[in-house]
């Protein structure tokens, strides 16, 4: 694989992965294809200067989809990869979760363990303060990834939603997992790891890691009234993966 140097580097992995999926049928691929729009969007804000410091969220960018593309090949060639990865990777031939379910397990990993962990790398010594405004503004960007989540699967289930607010359970089920955590702790994870030596920081991502992983269990397994409308759902699913990746990739 070619170096990754850039955001058009990261761009053309994703879809490398995304190709790669729509052949395998894994659905690895709605992950990727979710989040090479938010990354085509970073690229969009930060020609636009809607960051500080464009270079350095060009850098925070790379840096930050390397932990999971390096993930997702090293999950391919058998090799160890956090816990947080490994549950939403075993997954991918599950096909008993939904797509949103895969999805939530991907942006547990990557959001609330990997994006703390990239912004303290590339933050100086000490100074990582400098670089809070912009990691909020990259939060909204990541934030419109619930926005993508909904309008990606209202062509797959148009009354998901609806199905979800009538349980009561959307709000909870969506945000909860894929962006309150992102905005309450990524960036406390990241001042906390960027304030220690560089010596202890696997015993620290690893405790964070365990954390998140446990976490999974309420997407994996939601509880009565959730289960009981993902069965709904599932009994009206059409098409395949494949079918379905090219949906999300509209």
């Amino acid at each position: 694989m070619k170096p990754i140097e850039s955001v058009n580097d990261v761009i053309r992995v994703l879809d490398s992965i995304i190709e790669d999926s729509l052949k395998t049928g894994e659905t690895s691929g709605y992950f990727a294809v979710l989040y090479q729009k938010v990354t085509i969007k970073v690229k969009e804000e930060i020609a636009a200067g809607f960051f500080d410091n464009g270079p350095r969220m060009e850098k925070l960018d790379v840096v930050f989809a390397k932990r999971y593309i390096d993930a997702y090949f090293a999950w391919k060639k058998n090799e160890p990869v956090s816990q947080s990865w490994e549950i939403a990777f075993s997954q991918a031939l599950n096909t008993n979760f939904l797509v949103v379910q895969h999805l939530l397990l991907g942006m547990n990993a990557h959001i609330n363990l990997d994006l703390g962990i990239a912004a303290a790398e590339i933050s100086a010594p000490g100074k990582i303060d400098e670089l809070e405004d912009d990691f909020k503004r990259i939060n909204d960007i990541l934030a419109s990834m619930v926005d993508e989540v909904q309008q990606g699967l209202s062509s797959i289930w148009p009354f998901l939603r609806k199905l979800l607010k009538w349980a009561g359970q959307v709000d909870n089920f969506l945000v909860d997992f894929s962006m309150k955590i992102a905005r309450d702790g990524a960036w406390k994870f990241a001042e906390n790891i960027a304030a220690i030596e560089k010596a202890h920081w696997p015993e620290t991502i690893t405790i964070r890691d365990q954390k998140i992983a446990g976490k999974t269990r309420l997407i994996t397994d939601p509880g009565k009234v959730i289960r009981f409308v993902f069965q709904i759902i599932r009994w009206t699913e059409r098409g395949s993966v494949a079918n379905k990746i090219q949906k999300l990739r509209r």
